[in-house]
């Protein structure tokens, strides 16, 4: 959150943000010998004002094709999701809305759908995946011209699902500068895990027809 309150205090200089988006993209090249298929922002601070037009120019600059933008159907009608924490998801919502323009100016594409939001963390269940992905296929589908006008493969929808999966760190190891943060140290991390490698999951997807895959693959 402290780039956000240094944001608000007009602290941050965008030539350096754009310096060190840079330096990031380099050392992702120097480590695995390619460019990264996709690029966002740790807490969606990549959809901030003034941060989404840096970071939009250096993605098209590379020839980085896929971003996030964290819009989540259904989101508002998640009672378990604490207010505070609700509101912190309106504010990225709202940014991520007014972050669209500068994206499709600059080429960059994302998923038809984001999801991750409602099934983060101890919020994370078989059902409450099942119940996010349907609710935001029957909102993506309902804004779609009639079927008599639909392309065959203008069917194939696209999904992100934002998820966290890992063990919980033990400081100081972890975190970005400042150690790990109280979810990364927490065991909602290590549920997730567990949740996501549920035989009953990968069944469902199998029902569905829904197919796992990377930025790469799409």
């Amino acid at each position: 959150m402290g780039f956000r309150t240094a944001l608000s205090k007009g602290l941050l200089k965008m030539s350096e943000v754009k310096q060190e988006l840079k330096a990031q993209v380099e050392l992702f090249r120097e480590l695995t010998g390619h460019l990264p298929p996709h690029m966002d922002g740790h807490q969606h601070v990549h959809v901030l004002p003034e941060v989404r037009h840096v970071f939009a120019q250096v993605l098209e600059e590379y020839g980085i094709k896929y971003t996030r933008v964290p819009i989540e159907p259904g989101l508002h009608k998640c009672e378990w999701i604490a207010p505070s924490l609700m509101d912190f998801y309106r504010g990225v919502e709202e940014d991520s809305l007014n972050t669209v323009d500068v994206f499709t100016r600059h080429g960059i594409r994302w998923p038809n759908i984001y999801i991750g939001l409602s099934t983060m963390g101890k919020n994370m269940s078989v059902s409450n995946i099942w119940s996010a992905i349907d609710t935001a296929i029957g909102d993506f589908t309902s804004k779609l011209p009639s079927p008599a006008h639909l392309n065959p493969q203008s069917r194939t929808v696209t999904i992100e699902l934002m998820v966290h999966p890992g063990y919980p760190s033990v400081p100081p190891i972890g975190g970005c500068g400042e150690g790990p943060d109280d979810f990364s140290q927490s065991w909602e991390r290590l549920h997730e895990l567990r949740t996501l490698i549920k035989p009953e999951l990968q069944s469902h997807y199998k029902s569905r027809s829904i197919q796992l895959c990377s930025f790469k693959d799409i």
